[in-house]
């Protein structure tokens, strides 16, 4: 595995990367032209307090919880584990009704068979914390959460396609056109991509939010999904496969369009529709670009490090296909730290909002970054 020396200096500022007499990492951000708060490379504790006055136990590790400090022992801990599991079986509920078995029999089964598969449901939990955070309800970012879930579960099963990383594992079970033939499976994701737009707009004027929100939503996630977005970061990433000499700033293209721009997506539309000022809207863009490529950068660590079974999917089929990831060109220590970074830059996004309301995703993005599988 080649390894790129690096002495770690990271050095964020708007719109530019400042170089240091050592190789620095082009970050996401210069792609986006959005500042992204200035910080310096030291190392940090995997235990990340995102404020002294609240504590966080996140599912960090195997384990299941890592808590933070409890400087104030009067304020009970943040059970992030819990809140999952609760807000996904509310998802999981709404997309069971949301994609009822009907006729055509078929595509609905191939549908329901990849929507329902299990899944952390991270991105719907993402829109719903958004929302609720600036002062929104469940019911109001639900229908956009389940249109997330829908889109990312249309990308993984064209993405599990023999035309494109023909892979046959996913959520350790079959892959969808492992199950249902490829025509089928290919008709499933067209059908979930189109009905997330259609249960969004309807369902979403019906929980009573006002229509140029729904408008706004509907036209952020078609960004984010599409040549701009998830489609761009896709075709770069194929067209990159075999090549020697991609570097770092197509990298880094490829993982904040393909992984980080849905993601950015979710949050961005749920504070949308949750009512939130242009301020609060961009800041939690900005955090949603870090833990976005955050997610990626664990991902290539995790390809490398776990087996199939631990990750419920094919482990190390991007080394097979010769693609470049972080560990390829960072080495496994530089992508940790680089991960690291990117885990204490999302929580300094977070830093303007009340702990409390913001608890929620402090710890998603604490899970992000340790997640084991």
């Amino acid at each position: 595995m080649s390894s790129l020396n690096l002495n770690t200096s990271f050095l964020f500022h708007t719109g530019t990367i400042s170089r240091s007499k050592s190789p620095t990492f082009h970050l996401f951000h210069t792609l986006t032209k959005l500042p992204i708060s200035s910080i310096t490379t030291k190392k940090v504790n995997q235990r990340f307090y995102p404020s002294p006055s609240f504590s966080v136990s996140a599912v960090l590790t195997n384990e299941d919880v890592l808590k933070g400090e409890n400087t104030q022992r009067e304020k009970p801990a943040f059970n992030f584990k819990s809140y999952m599991v609760n807000r996904a079986n509310t998802v999981n509920q709404a997309l069971d009704d949301a994609v009822s078995l009907r006729e055509p029999l078929k595509i609905h089964e191939a549908m329901r068979y990849s929507l329902l598969a299990g899944g952390k449901r991270v991105r719907p939990v993402l829109c719903l914390a958004a929302c609720e955070l600036v002062g929104g309800t469940e019911p109001m970012a639900m229908p956009a959460a389940c249109a997330i879930e829908m889109i990312h579960t249309m990308s993984l099963i064209h993405d599990d396609l023999p035309c494109m990383d023909n892979d046959d594992l996913r959520r350790g079970m079959p892959t969808n056109h492992k199950v249902f033939g490829e025509d089928v499976a290919v008709l499933a994701g067209d059908a979930l991509l189109s009905f997330a737009f259609e249960h969004l707009a309807v369902d979403t004027a019906k929980a009573g939010v006002p229509p140029a929100r729904i408008v706004r939503a509907l036209g952020e996630l078609s960004k984010a999904i599409g040549a701009e977005g998830l489609v761009a970061g896709q075709v770069v990433d194929i067209a990159s496969e075999g090549i020697a000499d991609v570097g770092l700033e197509k990298l880094e293209f490829i993982h904040v369009h393909k992984t980080a721009a849905l993601l950015e997506g979710a949050v961005v539309v749920g504070a949308i529709l949750g009512g939130g000022a242009d301020d609060e809207v961009e800041r939690l863009r900005k955090f949603a670009r870090c833990i976005g490529l955050l997610f990626q950068v664990v991902d290539d660590i995790l390809d490398v490090t776990k087996s199939s079974q631990e990750l419920g999917k094919t482990a190390g089929k991007d080394l097979v296909a010769d693609k470049v990831t972080y560990p390829k060109l960072l080495g496994l220590e530089k992508s940790r730290e680089f991960a690291q970074e990117l885990n204490k830059d999302a929580h300094a996004q977070l830093s303007a909002f009340d702990p409390h309301k913001a608890a929620p995703l402090l710890a998603l993005a604490n899970y992000i970054a340790y997640r084991q599988n």
